[in-house]
């Protein structure tokens, strides 16, 4: 009865829309805009590989499947710049004495107090041409060209997502650094291992659950971000986000955007899955070896 209340409103909040959203992806589309409810048909999730040529034929169109496999490349390069930039942070941040952690982890934390929207019409400021990055490499003479043309572009996105994600790859690997037991270290090094040993054989296996879901906490809203593509990106690097949005608003095909909505949630789930397979298999290890 406690739980009711919660109960309730997840059902209300979220599984009742993703119904409707999983009916509606196997419904027909209106001419402008909408379900026609009762029609039942695969023929959004066939969108997704193929179309008719003007025959009625089915053909194979390899557009949105682009799109999915830009969006998993910019998710999974997001994923490693975040790990690379990320996991030296925490260390540094669970290696220093206790009273200065809590201020490292607050800077750490800034960009949460701003709105991710403001946050990226700033970085728009910096990219654009003639901006303040621009205006820089030229006063320095590190570049001679009119324009650097970052904007609009993967590594304009990929900035985005970096900026915006770096966070939640910091957070929970430092939470698994700072229960870690310092003298294991000095043991290592006493026993004549080297700092990449340590590194390799003690620390990143020690600190592996924040790592994993550092990565899971990055991979999957990246994969689906849609502010960052569509303000840095612009129209010709959509990511799978824009690509829905666009479905339900300009191409007016509620069907199709609800069915790559469901491919996008499969994907995550899959990851998630992996997730959580690889926990339950690091417990059995760990009882067994207990």
């Amino acid at each position: 009865m406690l739980l009711s209340p919660v109960v309730l409103l997840l059902l209300g909040g979220m599984v009742l829309p993703m119904v409707i959203m999983a009916i509606a992806s196997f419904s027909g589309a209106a001419d402008y805009g909408g379900v026609l409810w009762g029609k039942f048909s695969a023929a959004a999730y066939a969108q997704f590989l193929f179309e008719q040529d003007f025959s009625d034929q089915l053909v194979f169109n390899s557009d949105y499947l682009l799109i999915f496999l830009r969006s998993f490349q910019l998710a999974l390069v997001t994923t490693l710049g975040c790990f690379l930039l990320g996991f030296p942070t925490a260390l540094f941040i669970a290696s220093r004495p206790i009273q200065y952690r809590n201020i490292l982890l607050i800077l750490v934390s800034i960009p949460f107090w701003t709105n991710l929207l403001v946050r990226i019409y700033a970085w728009i400021a910096l990219l654009r041409d003639g901006g303040i990055i621009e205006q820089l490499l030229h006063h320095l003479r590190i570049i001679t060209a009119p324009s650097l043309g970052l904007m609009y572009t993967n590594t304009a996105t990929e900035i985005g997502l970096l900026y915006a994600f770096l966070p939640f790859m910091v957070l929970p690997i430092y939470a698994s650094l700072a229960r870690l037991d310092w003298r294991l270290v000095d043991a290592a090094h006493d026993l004549g291992a080297n700092g990449w040993q340590v590194l390799r054989r003690i620390i990143i296996p020690l600190a592996l659950p924040g790592i994993i879901s550092g990565c899971t906490l990055v991979f999957v809203p990246a994969l689906g971000m849609y502010i960052i593509p569509n303000l840095l990106g612009g129209s010709k690097f959509l990511m799978i986000g824009n690509l829905v949005h666009l479905q339900f608003t300009n191409a007016h095909n509620w069907p199709f955007g609800a069915a790559l909505s469901f491919v996008l949630l499969g994907l995550a789930l899959l990851g998630i899955l992996m997730r959580r397979v690889y926990f339950i298999k690091a417990g059995e290890h760990t009882r067994e070896h207990a």
